[in-house]
Order: C-alpha cells, then sequence, then structure tokens
C-alpha cells in the first residue's frame, strides 16, 4: 500500500466514540463551569449594590441596610468554593485560581474575569 492511500484509509476510518471517562469528566466540568458563571455575576452584582450602599451611606450620609454586606459576603464565599471546584477540574495553575478567587472583590472584575475563563475552559474541554 502507497502512502497515498494509506492516508486515504486513515482518513475514512470512522471516529471512536469517546471513552464514558472522558464524557463524565466533561460533564462534570460542564457543570462546574455552569455553577462558576451563575454565581461570578451573582457575586458581580451584589458587589455593585454593595458599592452603591457603601456610596451612599458614606458620600451622601444616608440610612442604608446593613443587610447588603452580608448577603455579598455568603455570595462570595460559595463564589469562592465554586471558583476552587471548577479550578481543580480544570487544573488551573495556582496564579490563575487566586486571581479568579480575588476577582469577585474588585467591582466589574469578576464580569470580565467571568468571560475569559469561561470561553478558555470551553475552548480547551469542548464544553
Amino acid at each position: 500500500m502507497s502512502a497515498s492511500e494509506n492516508e486515504t484509509t486513515v482518513a475514512t476510518e470512522p471516529q471512536a466514540a469517546p471513552a464514558p471517562a472522558a464524557a463524565a469528566n466533561t460533564a462534570k466540568i460542564a457543570s462546574a463551569l455552569l455553577r462558576y458563571r451563575v454565581l461570578a455575576w451573582t457575586t458581580g452584582l451584589w458587589l455593585l449594590l454593595l458599592t452603591g450602599e457603601m456610596i451612599a451611606k458614606y458620600g451622601f450620609g444616608a440610612e442604608t441596610p446593613s443587610w447588603i454586606a452580608v448577603v455579598h459576603g455568603w455570595v462570595y464565599f460559595i463564589y469562592l468554593i465554586a471558583t476552587a471546584d471548577l479550578a481543580v477540574k480544570v487544573r488551573w495553575p495556582i496564579g490563575r485560581t487566586v486571581g479568579t478567587l480575588i476577582a469577585g472583590t474588585v467591582p466589574l472584575l469578576s464580569f470580565f474575569v467571568e468571560h475569559t475563563n469561561a470561553k478558555q475552559v470551553k475552548n480547551d474541554f469542548g464544553v
């Protein structure tokens, strides 16, 4: 068989189905990514609300509800867990993981970091 015939034979062979372990791993990554994305947006929105509350309270002397900071704190804590879960599943380096964790503390940053991370995970793992 010549080289060109071998290439034709290889090109026409059916692709093997993905292994069940790989499909299960992809499903776990997809669900971890969804949790991360929802919590990144939720954390970002609560942080914007908290920022507005702080501006109103300290900039204008307005009476503001104290529960906004508490809710943001708990949402951020759950965001940390979801981010760590995704980072372990996709094996992010420690620098990227810490940067993503800190993104929930800077107003608007979590939206940009979430977009970048989601795009990268989707490209790398096909989810």
